[in-house]
């Protein structure tokens, strides 16, 4: 608790909002304001010492951290109530499969005097998840130890409980300073160690010094940095706070996160550290409302497929008394609502990460590699200089023959860029400089006689491309270009259902730049359609079009699209004509040139599982 910044009384039990259902719903509990929530019994919180142990996923690239601020109302002399606290913690358990529960941390202040009676108590709920060997940490508040000292005060009640012996053995205990006041802790979640950082109230310069010399030896390891006081209130920190950040986070670009309580209301601030970089410090604490705060928990929900940071504030003690009735403060506070509460926050870890961990590239794969059974053509663009002109002939590296020759319109050109999709195998692309008529660019076409042309797949086929659009990508410009197709019209063909001048297939790009295959069958007289979603430009993209030799399956970074037709498709008609890359036919003419960049391009005479798409 701060005992020095003035509070409006008016605002001890401020209205919550109404975000209730949504958390219900996410956690399987709706019907708990008339049935209790699925938390044990207080007969049941032995169970977990001959549970199992705890077993978050180290992989997903989904995880939670826990946090739970100050909970000293609920420890304060002979007014000690454990339950609100072992809730929460039960709730953890609950829900740590299902949510991927990596850590808890506790931000101080966890008893009002710091007595022996408070301390054991708390203790004593954390227990629950000690039988579990869940990874937690807590640290020192003003409350919990005599608030004008510093980490080399000495021995405390606090430290009897919570010193490091209670933390030796378990899997996520990093060390502790010499003190015992400062601990750090190392989890694994998406596939990467991660550190908590649990600092005194008040470091001294020993503590400083032993805090700088953990991150030095995790030096690739992304820092949370949980403390006491920090954030004061929005965009501000306390006095105290601009010294942390003056000595330690500001230098230290692996601290990407804070988390402090001891003022109120939640809050929250951004820093540019030295490195250029967002640091995220946020103020959790709810001791001024109803109940002390309930020993409300805040969910910090990471998804690093998203690149961001969902954060929910919720009291798993006031929901699971939902059955029994809940009084008027009980039903607004069950879960915070408001925007300190319930947010997001965007990062881009890879990007953030990259200073001190960063993600090597892919390396090139040799063109071998990719010659998989039934590679009937593959194109790739690399070694080569940026910006030089492309002219005569680009192999066909499968040695099956299908060649492509370079097409000028107007005096274009078309170009070699080291531009590449990061899971692609060759490091180099094709920059195509084209647009609508009038017609300037230049494009490439499969040789006269290429096997290719008179191909028409019967038994099925993929057909795989990497492309870029850039960020003056004009919809009434450059809309449905062809990435790669086949000429010829449906009319050529005998099949003049539809319009008889389209060609008789193409990949191609709308105007909303949906990825879109166009096609005529061997089985149908009509043009068959699969649409991919939006994709964004100024971002590399991975197509796979897979026909089994019965239906078409369009997919998207490899994942499949919502548009495949479920009609039969067989076989891609042909009459014996060339195929295009960067550009489009109609009614038998070069109707258009592709504006973007075209990476490796793969066909394969029979139908690939997802597995061993050229970005796997």
């Amino acid at each position: 608790m701060c005992t020095s910044h003035e509070h409006d009384p008016a605002e001890a039990c401020p209205q919550a909002g109404a975000g209730r259902r949504n958390f219900l719903r996410a956690t399987a509990l709706i019907g708990a304001a008339t049935a209790a929530v699925a938390l044990p019994t207080a007969t049941a919180q032995a169970a977990p010492s001959s549970g199992t142990r705890w077993r978050p996923d180290p992989d997903s690239r989904r995880f939670t951290l826990a946090v739970m601020p100050d909970t000293q109302y609920l420890f304060d002399g002979p007014s000690i109530d454990k339950a609100p606290v072992e809730a929460s913690l039960r709730y953890l358990l609950e829900h740590g499969r299902d949510e991927n529960i990596v850590f808890l941390s506790h931000l101080g202040d966890l008893t009002q005097n710091g007595a022996k009676a408070e301390c054991a108590a708390i203790g004593d709920a954390f227990r629950l998840l000690d039988r579990r060997g869940v990874g937690y940490s807590v640290l020192a508040g003003n409350h919990d130890v005599k608030s004008s000292t510093d980490d080399q005060r000495g021995s405390t009640p606090y430290l009897d409980v919570f010193g490091p012996d209670r933390f030796k053995g378990r899997s996520t205990y990093g060390g502790a300073s010499s003190d015992g006041y400062n601990t750090f802790h190392l989890f694994r979640a998406a596939g990467r160690e991660w550190m908590v950082l649990a600092l005194d109230w008040r470091l001294s310069a020993k503590g400083f010094a032993w805090a700088k010399d953990v991150i030095a030896k995790h030096p690739k390891t992304p820092v949370i940095l949980t403390t006491h006081e920090l954030v004061d209130e929005d965009d501000s920190l306390s006095s105290y706070g601009q010294q942390l950040w003056d000595q330690l986070i500001e230098d230290h670009d692996q601290i990407f996160l804070t988390l402090n309580g001891h003022y109120w209301p939640a809050a929250r601030a951004t820093r540019k550290n030295a490195a250029g970089h967002d640091v995220h410090l946020h103020l959790t604490n709810y001791q001024n409302r109803y109940f002390g705060g309930a020993a409300m928990i805040r969910l910090y929900r990471f998804d690093l497929d998203r690149n961001t940071v969902d954060v929910e504030t919720v009291s798993p003690w006031i929901l699971g008394r939902a059955a029994k009735g809940l009084n008027e403060l009980e039903r607004q506070e069950s879960e915070l609502s408001g925007d300190a509460d319930r947010f997001s926050v965007g990062i881009d870890f890879e990007e953030r990460f990259a200073g001190f961990a960063p993600v090597p590239a892919r390396p090139a794969r040799p063109a071998s590699k990719l010659l998989i059974p039934g590679t009937v053509a593959y194109w790739r663009f690399d070694g080569k200089s940026d910006g030089a002109a492309v002219t005569g002939t680009v192999r066909d590296v499968s040695g099956r023959g299908n060649d492509l020759s370079v097409v000028t319109v107007a005096g274009g050109t078309l170009t070699w860029s080291s531009d590449h999709h990061p899971d692609q195998p060759g490091h180099g692309s094709l920059d195509f400089h084209g647009g609508k008529p009038p017609l300037k660019g230049a494009y490439l076409r499969t040789v006269d006689g290429a096997p290719l042309n008179s191909a028409t797949f019967k038994a099925g086929y993929t057909i795989e491309a990497f492309y870029r659009l850039p960020a003056d990508w004009d919809p009434g410009r450059d809309a449905w270009a062809g990435l790669l197709g086949r000429t010829g019209t449906g009319g050529a063909a005998g099949k003049t259902a539809d319009d008889p001048d389209e060609p008789i297939a193409t990949l191609s790009l709308s105007n909303d730049r949906e990825p879109q295959w166009a096609m005529r069958p061997l089985n149908q007289q009509g043009i068959a359609t699969n649409w991919g979603q939006e994709t964004p430009l100024e971002t590399w993209w991975h197509l796979a079009v897979v026909n089994d030799g019965r239906h078409t399956t369009l997919y998207v970074q490899g994942c499949p699209v919502v548009r495949n037709p479920k009609a039969s498709s067989v076989g891609i008609t042909s009459v014996g004509l060339p195929w295009l890359l960067g550009g489009y036919e109609y009614a038998g003419k070069i109707d258009q040139i592709l504006h973007g960049r075209l990476g490796d391009v793969r066909i394969v005479e029979r139908a690939l599982p997802v597995t061993s798409f050229m970005n796997h």
